[in-house]
């Protein structure tokens, strides 16, 4: 009896001093709309493997969108990248919900002209102001014209309603997708967990990180304020893959956004690696490192 009850806190030692289990490496993308990052040397030297590209519903009835569009997915292609396409409003009709046919048929078009194009999601930080049912429509639409796609429920954005609203969708849509995209700027930024682990408990399915990424300036009108700077943003991009990305295996893949923020900067939003200046951030040099710590450990 003695040498049982020794044995027990022995075996405890013993599971205690095992490494915990790894979670596989996450997928590293960068979300931009702009195909210039693809000739970029330093993107290339990155060899990322994702892109994600947020992409009006009816992009191929627009002659010039579609020009611009070719041009992007040559440069993905051409770097070995694998796009995601979000699903978006359009700005000849901005407030108009497409049918889930006439989404389907986006669909379709975009993989008859690109057929490497597995990866969906039905629609842009839908939680903002779609409703659940009608987005759930979409997603049930898509992810049966095209089987052998992933089809993100939506992307989520990390707002107050996020985790109501994406229950609710699951109860109109009947089941729960495999994967969601999630944009967790606020948890970033703020150097928190909270919002992106309690999502994580409340929903089922796997999570992209379809945006995130440390804010160098913003003049969007929030009411919530959190430190922004090259410098802030280089920390932040070490928090995203040091502990938010860490949080659950269920995390696969992390898009950050954006590459560069084109000339002359964004008007009211700044999260890039590259300056207006074309000049490389502190952030760059923090994804250079994770980018090569992921590569030493396949």
């Amino acid at each position: 009896m003695r040498r049982a009850r020794l044995l027990l806190p022995l075996t405890l030692l013993a599971l205690s001093l095992m490494p915990a289990a790894a979670h596989a490496a996450v997928g590293i993308g960068i979300a931009d709309n702009k195909p210039d990052m693809f000739t970029d040397v330093r993107f290339q030297a990155l060899h990322l493997s994702y892109a994600r590209l947020d992409l009006r519903w009816d992009v191929l009835s627009d002659v010039d969108a579609t020009a611009q569009l070719d041009t992007w997915m040559a440069g993905a292609q051409a770097t070995g990248v694998r796009p995601l396409i979000t699903f978006d409003r359009s700005p000849a009709r901005i407030s108009y919900n497409p049918t889930p046919q006439q989404l389907v048929g986006a669909m379709k078009g975009l993989r008859a002209r690109y057929p490497f194009v597995k990866d969906f999601s039905s629609w842009n930080e839908a939680n903002m102001n779609k409703k659940p049912a009608i987005v759930a429509k979409w997603w049930l639409a898509l992810t049966k014209a095209c089987p052998t796609c992933t089809v993100l429920g939506t992307d989520l954005l990390d707002k107050p309603n996020m985790i109501p609203w994406a229950q609710r969708f699951v109860a109109a849509a009947g089941r729960t997708p495999k994967v969601w995209g999630l944009h967790n700027y606020v948890d970033a930024n703020t150097l928190s967990t909270k919002t992106t682990r309690k999502l994580l408990t409340s929903i089922g399915g796997n999570i992209w990180f379809t945006e995130t990424g440390g804010i160098v300036r913003r003049a969007n009108n929030s009411k919530l304020i959190f430190p922004t700077g090259t410098v802030r943003a280089a920390k932040v991009t070490s928090f995203i893959f040091g502990r938010l990305a860490k949080l659950s295996p269920r995390i696969q893949r992390v898009y950050l956004y954006h590459w560069d923020t084109g000339v002359g900067g964004g008007p009211t939003w700044d999260s890039g690696f590259v300056g207006p200046d074309g000049e490389a951030r502190p952030a760059l040099s923090v994804l250079q490192g994770v980018v090569a710590r992921s590569a030493a450990h396949r």
